[in-house]
């Protein structure tokens, strides 16, 4: 059985933001609040004295194996797929907000009525949403379902974000997480994530 992960090489991001955009203009989100974003690049800096070095560190909602932000949805409206893709069904949702309380990532945003009316005056006859709800990273399952990759993937100059199937032993994307090489954020908690970062890296929250 198919089960999508992402793994993200932190030493070849250079914070472009192609991603971003690429995320944005896809799935059409509320770009005109920094906060709303599916996909965020963290720009850091790493180190003390003359041992600094600027780090970008890109997140996302982490599709998890036991995500709590579906424990807590009190109208389903987060579900999950037989791939490991989660998401949330729009007209479900009642924007409660549980789901970003629970999500340790901090990857879930409120997409508003009035972002609605945004949305339409910025991108068009051809925005999509059709009503407020909760919003995350989707893995661009609508593009998946169509044998490509998620947006932020296709366009990465760095190529590092990389898209596979961890069921399958001969995708590169399974066996840089078995190997250990790709590793995911806090996995003690046990949500069990599905995007893992290349780096020797320490989630600080």
């Amino acid at each position: 059985m198919t089960h999508y992960a992402m793994v993200i090489d932190l030493n070849t991001c250079v914070g472009c933001n192609a991603c971003m955009a690429a995320c944005a203009m896809e799935n059409q989100t509320p770009v005109w609040d920094k906060n709303k974003w599916r996909t965020y690049v963290h720009d850091k800096e790493i180190g003390l004295g003359s041992d600094v070095q600027r780090r970008f560190f890109p997140r996302l909602c982490n599709h998890c194996d036991n995500p709590p932000c579906m424990t807590v949805c009190p109208t389903g409206a987060t579900q999950k797929k037989a791939n490991g893709i989660v998401f949330v069904d729009q007209e479900l949702c009642m924007g409660c907000g549980a789901c970003a309380m629970a999500c340790p990532y901090h990857a879930r945003v409120p997409v508003t009525r009035r972002d609605m009316r945004q949305g339409r005056e910025f991108y068009g006859s051809d925005y999509r949403r059709t009503s407020p709800s909760m919003d995350k990273c989707s893995f661009c399952d609508h593009l998946v379902e169509q044998g490509r990759k998620p947006a932020c993937v296709e366009t990465c100059v760095g190529s590092s974000r990389m898209f596979g199937d961890l069921d399958d032993p001969n995708d590169p994307v399974a066996q840089m997480v078995a190997s250990g090489a790709a590793r995911a954020l806090m996995p003690h908690i046990g949500t069990r994530p599905n995007v893992y970062y290349i780096d020797d890296i320490r989630w600080r929250g």
